[in-house]
């Protein structure tokens, strides 16, 4: 994963570009509604001086006003405007502010998703489920709340910085270069702080996803901790990890908690020192800066400074949203090494002869697992593939479904190289039933349908027949409506491995390929498997891998698998012949005399 975004923040403006209108409205809104929150110091001062006898030029001109009451009826009307106009902008841009977060953060998090779900098996070997986790939930949730509230914070504070200090330097540019005194050191101290923060904001992210991945192992590992009585140790592991992601906290906080009190010392000497020579020329020089100009500068030097105070909050969620940004960017921009084509072919509807040649293939390139495999499936047949734990058969599979590339040789399926396809066109060819069986919360009926949601229930309840499934399921008080919990964890490994065979049935893949189909489920079971087995089988090009070799006794061929090589290739009948190592597994599993 790309998890080092240049300019991530950039990165997610570039993502807004699509939602241009939104943004403008909700822009305009806050920008407008901040300017009328400004208007009462300029209201105050001109009621100030029109009530004190030195009515503004400008309304006494304008207005032709040159009596007070009508001015102060005047600037009321304009009040109550003012706070009206006020109160639908913040209206506006709360709503437009609000939306837009909701809908970027829902679109964002699809994104991330689609990118997570196009990335390569390996690309998940090397990852932690719960930091995974925390970059779709939390760090998307930690935009979404950048959107919602401090990207509207930084609108107004630049319309507070641009509006109040230009309307200060009309009235007097002195006092107003001295009232914004404060401001470029606030700024400075700002960026500084930021600096010094950030890479503690990158290590609370991280944490998130660090606590994330241990309490997720934990909680799926929970039957494994209480039968070993581990819970004193689990403890102090997810102890250790929140001890990291709390101190990577603490260290932030530190930063925090000098910088406001400093920033508001500041703020107090700019606005002590424009009172002080405001009031100093009020009572000395009130032709040239009147009793209204005292009060609008202190009320505008206020609404200026002290919101500034908010730069080190602004800072700190900016951090947290830049380093969330470079997460989810990073996830989203990664690429999968196993790209589909840019001019895919179609695989044929019957999928065709399964040819294997030459293929060559190791998790690290210098280890190979598989070594110069040629093999050729007939379509229609049934190929069983057999060998000791590690000769790499699993991998073989992994490899027809292109979860990994091969490094040397070629798959061929229909006489095309399976990387002329796409990787969505060749799994629709091909139905896996894998000895890992992987089942969601929900219904029995619903995962059984996870292959062909279409299908009516005559096929589903078909297909759990023809799997020796439709009796125990019929058994339940909800049937075919049962929740079976996460994972399947109510049920048996016997019955979900073979809810997992009648939901590869009902996919009707031309393909069909068992991996260890039968190993978690009871002698009976497997023997009313196998009797369905060439029922199953029929029509189909058939790769079953099995310990049990009495699943793939009739097999129109076996081929036998050891240390990455194929060493015998024949029959039952003539495998046991040859006295090799199909001939040994066969002898040990059956218990009958082996050659010496």
């Amino acid at each position: 994963m790309n998890s080092t975004v240049e300019r991530p923040m950039y990165r997610l403006f570039q993502y807004l570009d699509r939602y241009r209108q939104r943004l403008w409205l909700a822009i305009s809104s806050s920008v407008s509604n901040k300017i009328l929150d400004l208007m009462p110091p300029f209201l105050t001062a001109w009621l100030i001086d029109s009530v004190s006898g030195r009515i503004p030029v400008w309304i006494e001109s304008g207005m032709g006003y040159s009596e007070p009451w009508p001015i102060v009826l005047m600037l009321t009307v304009a009040t109550l405007v003012v706070f009206g106009g006020e109160s639908f902008f913040e209206w506006r841009f709360k709503r437009g502010f609000m939306r837009l977060a909701q809908t970027v953060q829902h679109d964002i998090r699809l994104d991330a998703y689609d990118s997570l779900q196009d990335r390569e098996l390996a690309y998940f070997e090397n990852q932690r489920t719960g930091n995974l986790m925390a970059m779709l939930n939390d760090d998307i949730n930690q935009l979404e709340r950048f959107l919602n509230g401090v990207f509207n914070e930084i609108v107004q504070l630049i319309t507070l910085l641009l509006f109040a200090g230009w309307a200060l330097c009309q009235v007097s540019l002195p006092l107003g270069l001295l009232g914004m005194t404060p401001i470029p050191f606030i700024i400075l101290g700002s960026f500084y702080y930021q600096r010094k923060v950030a890479p503690y904001y990158r290590s609370v992210r991280e944490g998130v996803g660090d606590l994330g991945a241990r309490l997720e192992n934990n909680l799926s590992g929970v039957l494994v901790i209480k039968s070993f009585t581990a819970e004193a140790f689990e403890r102090e592991r997810v102890e250790d990890v929140s001890a990291e992601y709390r101190d990577a906290n603490f260290r932030a906080i530190r930063w925090n908690a000098v910088y406001v009190p400093l920033i508001r010392m500041l703020i107090a000497l700019g606005f002590a020192g424009t009172l002080a020579i405001g009031a100093w020329w009020a009572i000395n020089t009130p032709e040239r800066f009147t009793l209204g100009n005292l009060a609008f500068f202190a009320m505008m030097i206020q609404r200026l400074l002290w919101p500034v105070t908010r730069l080190g909050n602004i800072f700190d969620e900016f951090e947290r949203a830049r380093a969330a940004s470079r997460r989810v960017f990073g996830l989203i921009d990664s690429r999968t090494t196993l790209p589909d084509p840019a001019h895919p072919k179609q695989l044929p509807a019957d999928g065709g002869d399964v040819e294997l040649s030459g293929v060559t293939f190791g998790y690290k390139p210098e280890e190979p697992i598989l070594k110069n495999i040629q093999l050729t499936i007939p379509q229609g047949h049934t190929v069983g593939i057999a060998g000791p734990t590690g000769s790499g058969k699993t991998t073989l599979i992994k490899l027809l479904l292109r979860l990994y590339d091969v490094q040397e040789g070629a798959i061929k399926l229909g006489g095309m190289d399976i990387r002329e396809v796409t990787r969505a066109n060749l799994r629709q060819t091909i139905g896996l039933v894998s000895q890992d069986v992987y089942l969601f919360h929900g219904t029995i009926r619903e995962n059984i349908l996870y292959g062909r949601p279409e299908a009516n229930d005559s096929s589903v309840v078909d297909v759990a027949k023809r799997a020796a499934l439709h009796d125990f399921i019929e058994s339940l008080p909800a049937g075919y409506d049962t929740i079976i919990g996460e994972r399947g964890l109510k049920l048996s490994g016997g019955q979900r491995q073979r809810l997992s065979i009648a939901r590869a049935i009902l996919k009707d893949a031309p393909v069909l390929i068992l991996d260890e189909a039968t190993s978690a489920v009871d002698t009976e079971t497997e023997r009313i498997i196998q009797t369905n087995l060439q029922e199953l089988t029929a029509g189909k090009t058939a790769i079953i891998i099995a310990h049990r070799l009495s699943t793939i006794r009739h097999a129109d061929q076996i081929v036998v698998l050891h240390q990455g090589e194929i060493r015998e290739t024949g029959s039952h009948d003539e495998l046991v012949a040859q006295e090799g190592i199909y001939s040994d597994l066969w002898h040990v599993q059956t218990g009958t005399t082996v050659r010496t």
